[in-house]
Formats: C-alpha cells, structure tokens, sequence
C-alpha cells in the first residue's frame, strides 16, 4: 500500500508529499504523520489492502460528517491538525503456473503475459503467492498437481479437459468434496472458444471474474468494539486483526509492528507510546481486570 500525504493543517507534523508504504504485514516505511496518525493509516491501509480499493482518507482531531469520495475518520489523539492521505494499493503481477507444453498452455503464456500476468511452468515444491494453477498436459501428472494446488489453497484451479474427462479426473482425486469442488473442470468460461488461443481468452476470463468478484467493504468504527477487544474485519482467515486501543478507543492494526504490550496473557494494542504508558500504569483499571 502506498500512502501520500495530500493535505496538511497545522499544526500536524506532516507535510504534503510524505509518503510511506504499509506492507501486508502491517509494516510501515516511510512517515506520513505522528504516532497516532500513523496508527490510523496503518489500520485503514490493511483494509485497502484487502479490497483492493484507492481510498482518499481524511483524519481529522474532531467528529466530521461523511464526505464524498472520503473516508473520514475521528482520530481523538492528533494534536489539532487534519490531514488528507491519498492511499493506493500496489500488488506484484499474479502468478499464475501452467502444467504442460500444449498450444493451450502456449496461448495462456501469450495472452497472460498481455493482460499483465506473470505465466510460469509448473513446479514442483510451495505454491507460495500463487494466485492461479491451470493444467494444460492433457492428461500427464494432473491429479499430483491439482491436489498440490488445492491443499496450498490457490485461488483458482483449472483443468483443460472436456466435461466427461473432466468429471473421470475430478471423481479420481484423493480429497474432500468442498476441495473438488474448488477445480474449475473443464476451465473457462463458456464462449464457444474453439482454438488454443480463444480457450485461453476464456480461462484468464473466468480467473480475471473471481479476481475482480465484490469482496465485502470492512467497517473500522472507531467505536465498534470493546476497549481492547480484537476483532477480524473481512471474510477470510488471511484478513489483519484490528483492535480497539484500551485508552482511547481508536482502532488499530493488531500487527507484531504496532505498538503493543502483554498483561495477564493477554496483548494489547495501542495508537502511541502515551497511551500504552497511561495503560501499564494501572494494567487492572483498564483491563478490566478484577
């Protein structure tokens, strides 16, 4: 994710032009503003991250109504002054891994490489930031591969094959009912594509149909949630936890790189070095803890 300071109001230590980039795992390079600002664009640049969305985010000292095309957000710790952070995610090329030497396999390299895909052979070994595996051998070591595909959990598997061939690979396949499923059997779109080059079109459309599916927008409230509790806005186990600092109430990215303190087996998360100070000066008080 990549951050750019837009607007700054003094007192704000930001200037226009600052940038920073928020990586998946919620670290953050780069500076866009103070402790608390930071907080904020490291909580609201997880969300863009997962739905792939451009947000203009406003922070502002003081509750401001909805804006058009702004997120605006109460950030209650920020010393008086409002800031505009334009936020844009930036992925890698997908990866997508092709099984076999085909004309189909030939004209998915082609087409692939046009649309801005990275198009690789199939290898043995981690499927790691796949995104795509279509087996395209007619017939050579698919079943090894297509199981490999699905117990990495790659977004989309596709098999090259006719419906009844198709049905013949997928009832022969050691694994669950919900992971067959999964397989896309024959693959792509039905187009009435006929040569390599039209199925190809047609399997990058069905891949380019999930990839592009409306994923549900995730609501950060500053008040959603019990002080200190962690909650999971999203709807896959991959999405970031967020929390609510004890303090202040602010919502903030439940990552290793934020501010953080452990108390009775618990971690809590918090906006600035105050206000885990304040925290750790009476742990029970606002733990809640008896």
């Amino acid at each position: 994710m990549h951050a750019r300071v837009v607007f700054a109001e003094k007192p704000t230590s930001a200037k226009p032009g600052d940038e920073a980039l928020i990586l998946g795992d919620g670290t953050m390079v780069g500076f866009v503003g103070g402790q608390c600002a930071e907080a904020t664009v490291r909580a609201q640049g997880l969300s863009a991250l997962d739905t792939g969305e451009c947000v203009l985010l406003r922070i502002a000292p003081i509750p401001e109504p909805d804006q058009h095309g702004k997120l605006v957000v109460h950030n209650p710790c920020l010393s008086g002054g409002t800031l505009e952070i334009f936020m844009e995610p930036v992925f890698p090329a997908p990866l997508v891994r092709v099984l076999g030497d085909s004309p189909i396999a030939q004209a998915l390299n082609a087409i692939g490489s046009t649309l801005g895909y990275e198009v690789a052979p199939w290898v043995t070994g981690p499927l790691t930031n796949v995104d795509a595996v279509i087996l395209a051998s007619h017939g050579d070591d698919e079943e090894a591969a297509i199981i490999s595909a699905l117990k990495a959990n790659v977004p989309y598997v596709g098999l090259v094959a006719s419906p009844k061939r198709g049905s013949a690979v997928l009832d022969s396949l050691d694994v669950t009912p919900d992971m067959r499923a999964r397989v896309h059997a024959p693959a792509g779109l039905n187009i009435g594509a006929q040569t390599p080059e039209e199925i190809a079109l047609s399997i990058f459309a069905e891949i380019i149909e999930g990839r592009r599916a409306p994923k549900r927008i995730r609501e950060l409230p500053l008040l959603g949630a019990g002080k200190g509790d962690v909650v999971y806005a999203g709807d896959s186990a991959s999405d970031a936890a967020l929390a609510n600092d004890p303090i202040c109430n602010m919502v903030v990215a439940a990552v290793e790189s934020s501010i953080h303190a452990d108390h009775d087996g618990s971690r809590w998360y918090f906006c600035c070095l105050g206000c885990k100070e304040k925290f750790l000066s009476d742990p029970a008080k606002f733990a809640g803890v008896a």
